[in-house]
């Protein structure tokens, strides 16, 4: 198979692992202006892609995770709320901000009465953490751990009744965060990847031995250039289009690269991955304890069209009970971002409010 082919390259730059074609000379770059450590600015003006509600309070917190590093975030509140509330911890999709999906779900569900934070991941947007531009199952799935330490430690928060949502590829860091921390009371995983199987195995498990196996020695190699020089050496630009792209490429263009979702801070919109970013994923899998997250509830949301749509169906049969798989007619992988007529926000709020219900 040729692995510079047009299609395979798109596939795996998608799928987090443009570092089998990055490693290439033909590919690598580096890009030092944003691996360079700076002080932490936030952004105080609202710079959402998504319009300010006047029915929640906001402000911009930070709080550290079990690693040190500083996570960025937004908190919404219902107004003029009283007494102790149910919370929600909410991020995704990979690559993604707080001002893009994860923002305009913590504010809807701030409007229907839960306390809800949408954090920036560990070395993303304005969260510290270098180099920039790294993921990591395990580091991500603490980013969400410290979410619930911060929004238990508020006044107005029952720390007995948090949940999480994870969109896209933070869907199985949530799943994942919730086998292991039994603080996390229900757990949402909408339009979910798997970022450990995807990257490890390919799209629809596609990827052979044979092709792992390059991989991993196209990334061992790369350590040695990127430790040469001692800084990594970053991708192509993510969400591109050459022509003759899969429609779910076009999709993740049309929603990162438009205005309907495009932020500068976004690595899907404005940056590219480190090329070693795939390492810690290929040999992790994240839904290995799925079953411990039982027995409390699990809701899996994915459209009826994604692209993506096996990978809640395979989790969701991996689960125990509570469990519930809800499939939106006509819905592509996308419309979940943020497409509010299309997300189904009243089974958000009925869901969380039964399982994050008061004792």
């Amino acid at each position: 198979m040729n692995l510079l082919s047009s299609e395979r390259r798109n596939l795996l730059k998608v799928a987090g692992l443009a570092a089998l074609l990055a490693a290439s000379p033909v590919f690598a770059q580096s890009t030092p202006s944003i691996t360079g450590a700076q002080p932490m600015q936030l952004t105080q003006e609202w710079d959402k892609v998504f319009p300010q509600s006047n029915k929640v309070d906001h402000r911009k917190v930070t709080f550290k995770n079990r690693y040190g590093i500083t996570l960025a975030a937004d908190l919404y509140q219902p107004k003029n709320a009283r007494g102790k509330l149910a919370a929600i911890a909410i991020s995704g999709p990979f690559g993604a901000v707080k001002e893009q999906s994860s923002g305009l779900y913590a504010q809807t569900m701030a409007e229907r009465g839960f306390v809800t934070l949408a954090f920036d991941a560990s070395y993303t947007g304005e969260s510290s953490g270098e180099p920039r531009n790294v993921a990591s199952p395990d580091i991500n799935t603490e980013d969400f751990s410290a979410a619930v330490d911060f929004l238990g430690l508020q006044d107005n928060v029952d720390r007995e009744r948090i949940g999480i949502i994870g969109i896209c590829g933070w869907g199985g860091m949530a799943l994942n965060a919730a086998a292991v921390d039994n603080r996390v009371k229900a757990v949402v995983a909408s339009t979910m990847y798997d970022m450990t199987r995807v990257m490890s195995k390919g799209y629809n498990d596609s990827v052979t031995l044979e092709q792992r196996s390059q991989a991993l020695e196209q990334l061992s190699r790369q350590r040695w250039l990127d430790a040469e020089k001692g800084t990594p050496t970053y991708g192509p630009p993510m969400n591109e289009l050459k022509g003759g792209e899969a429609q779910f490429l076009v999709d993740y263009h049309e929603y990162y690269k438009t205005p309907r979702g495009f932020h500068p801070r976004a690595v899907n919109s404005n940056g590219s991955w480190t090329v070693t970013n795939p390492l810690s994923f290929m040999n992790m899998p994240l839904l290995t304890y799925i079953k411990e997250i039982s027995p409390r509830p699990v809701l899996f949301i994915h459209g009826e069209k994604a692209h993506s749509r096996y990978f809640s169906e395979t989790a969701y049969a991996a689960a125990a009970q509570p469990k519930e798989l809800l499939i939106i007619p006509g819905a592509s992988h996308i419309d979940l971002y943020d497409r509010v007529d299309i997300i189904p926000f009243d089974k958000l709020t009925t869901f969380f409010q039964q399982n994050l219900a008061a004792k």
